[in-house]
């Protein structure tokens, strides 16, 4: 008897799974009695979205709520009517904000909020919701609109997700299944994940916060993109990001910082609104921290969620839809195809494309990048080196300001180098520049002047490849700050191909034959020679490299112009307590042994600081396209 149990327990299974086969395959070969479009049946054909067991992330939807219960009606039901895949579960929380308590109300006022209350709360607990726990959440006390996002979900853990609604939107019944697949996608997939992305809006893209932004033209931009802005007309928020903004949040509410940034819209709805909303604060954690969000763009102004505006915080009175829903007539097989995160565009608060990762560690590389930012034929390089990282960042915000945008940060590799390129800023990493690397090691020099070669190596190299590609080329130190428009134009005429101030660290070389012929392709050992010589007599580093360009002209007998004389630069030590600079001084500058502390101070006196205390821009500045 024992012997003969193990086979019937083989049989059993077996036989279960034969019955559900057949079963399936009667029902899938007699039609509906209800047959559904064509299209219809393309999409309940595409397979859900690859999803590993082991990945078990919990999905919550936040439904916020107050004093709208038609508003509330209209989205309940829509969320109950989208397709959830068998095996799901999907929890569903409800917050429902209490009235202003104020005992100026007349008894009858009070007594008709109070209906109102009741009624949605019995509308509420005979909800039904047959996938997942049902939850509600009735206040006390009127929390308002900040405190209704803010408060409605801490993540249980890295693999919870929250998908939160206001109670006068309305979703498509394929918003789930396209949210499953961005989490699939874009959290889940390794190659495809990153902690600058923090959720995915389901909204129309629609906004532009940054004042004299783009116009948002979506005929070019692809189904799935990525911009800054979050999307409150039905967001979905990634665990990991949404901790860091509360912890930010709470930091900043704390210490009382507030949530303003020069140059957006939003600031001024702060003003206005104060801590009724809550966008303004999320937005300046975005700004500082350099995230985006993932939209989506349909044709006909499409979404898969939509808002009625509905009276209330936002809008005075009822405004409708700006959009209508996706449905299952307006898709195809492809509706679930995500490209790889690499591939998606990416678009700042200005609808600015950003264009991230654009990292030269090789001439091939350095090529490219030379070509991805050259503007009006010229290429700024920037070196990096002993430049303190929130010089680097005011720096940046400086060229934001003035519009300039064709430069290259050249520094030794670091995370704050590749921050920067994940930001859309082009960088050159000179410690792993392969072109000159091995010839610099080549060399017998001690580890501290094995990274002074390769700065100065890389910068001339990628000065000459510069030249070649035809490009006029500027090389400016980090300690030195452009302050004017036209700062880096080449506003010298033709007397001279080559400017040099060795003071100020600025150096301009325009592109031609006979300025390739001073630095050959055979140049390196020639600047290494030099290197070594300027080095024995005391030459500050920073000077250097352009010392080593004097030196290769003045060997060769060839004139070159002194941007020193021509006191294009003021040291910050001079201007110390000058409220107009000269017209002259288009850059700032200072040695780089200045303490990084005393720097931030004299450019704040001349109102030439633009870092917070996040080490981000005060403002957004859009320049449009």
């Amino acid at each position: 008897m024992a012997m003969a149990a193990g086979p019937r327990k083989r049989i059993i299974p077996l036989l279960v799974f034969i019955f559900v086969s057949v079963s399936c395959l009667f029902l899938f070969t007699f039609p509906s009695s209800n047959p559904k479009p064509q299209i219809l049946k393309q999409f309940q054909q595409i397979p859900s979205p690859n999803y590993n067991p082991g990945q078990n992330f919990t999905f919550i939807i936040k439904v916020l709520t107050f004093n709208r219960l038609s508003s509330l009606s209209r989205c309940l039901e829509s969320l109950a009517k989208a397709h959830y895949d068998v095996g799901d579960t999907v929890h569903l929380h409800v917050f429902i904000d209490h009235f202003v308590l104020d005992s100026r109300n007349a008894s009858a006022e009070l007594e008709k909020k109070l209906n109102l209350s009741r009624k949605i709360l019995e509308f509420v607990d005979g909800f039904d919701w047959a996938y997942g726990e049902k939850l509600v959440h009735y206040r006390t006390s009127n929390a308002g609109l900040q405190a209704q996002w803010l408060e409605a979900w801490w993540p249980g853990s890295d693999h919870e997700f929250a998908f939160v609604v206001e109670d006068d939107l309305e979703v498509s019944p394929l918003y789930y299944r396209f949210l499953k697949a961005v989490i699939t996608n874009y959290y889940y997939n390794a190659s495809n994940f990153s902690p600058s992305v923090y959720g995915a809006s389901l909204q129309r893209p629609r906004f532009v916060p940054g004042k004299h932004g783009n116009k948002m033209l979506l005929e070019n931009v692809p189904r799935v993109f990525l911009y800054q802005l979050v999307g409150t007309w039905g967001q979905l928020l990634f665990p990991k990001q949404w901790k860091e903004f509360r912890l930010w949040y709470d930091t900043h509410k704390t210490k009382g910082i507030k949530p303003t940034l020069e140059g957006m819209v939003t600031t001024g709805w702060y003003k206005k609104l104060g801590e009724k909303i809550w966008t303004p604060w999320f937005i300046k954690f975005i700004h500082s921290r350099g995230y985006f969000n993932i939209y989506t763009n349909f044709a006909h102004e499409t979404a898969l969620s939509i808002s009625h505006r509905d009276a209330g915080v936002n809008y005075g009175k009822t405004a409708g839809p700006d959009s209508s829903l996706l449905d299952e007539t307006s898709v195809d097989s492809h509706f679930l195809e995500l490209y790889p995160l690499r591939n998606l565009k990416r678009y700042d608060f200005c609808f600015k494309e950003v264009f991230p990762d654009r990292i030269a560690r090789s001439s091939n590389d350095l090529e490219s990048v030379l070509q991805s930012v050259q503007n009006d034929s010229s290429v700024v390089l920037v070196s990096l080196y002993r430049v303190p990282e929130s010089i680097v960042r005011n720096m940046l915000c400086h060229f934001e300001r003035l519009n300039i945008r064709n430069y290259i940060l050249l520094g030794p590799a670091s995370s704050f180098l590749l921050d920067l390129a994940r930001r859309g800023h082009p960088v050159i990493d000179a410690s792993q520049f392969s072109d000159v690397a091995q010839l610099a090691k080549s060399v017998n020099f001690q580890d501290s002047s094995l990274e002074l070669m390769k700065e100065i190596l890389v910068g001339v190299y990628a000065t000459r490849k510069g030249l070649e590609l035809g490009y006029n080329i500027w090389l400016v130190d980090g300690n030195t700050l452009p302050v004017a428009t036209d700062a880096l134009l080449d506003s010298f005429g033709n007397k001279n191909e080559f400017y040099i101030g060795k003071i100020s660290r600025l150096l301009f070389v325009r592109s031609s034959s006979s300025t390739l012929k001073v630095l050959p392709e055979d140049f390196a050992y020639n600047v290494i020679i030099l290197v070594d010589t300027l080095r024995k007599e005391s030459v500050p580093e920073d000077r250097i490299v352009f010392s080593v360009v004097a030196k290769l002209l003045e060997n060769q007998n060839i004139k070159f112009g002194n941007l020193d004389e021509m006191q294009l630069g003021l040291d910050v030590g001079i201007a110390r307590g000058n409220q107009t600079l000269p017209t002259k001084n288009k850059f700032m500058f200072w040695p780089s042994q200045t303490e990084s502390d005393a720097i931030p101070k004299q450019l704040a006196n001349l109102h030439l600081w633009a870092v917070d205390g996040d080490s981000s821009c005060t403002g957004v500045i859009c320049h449009q396209s």
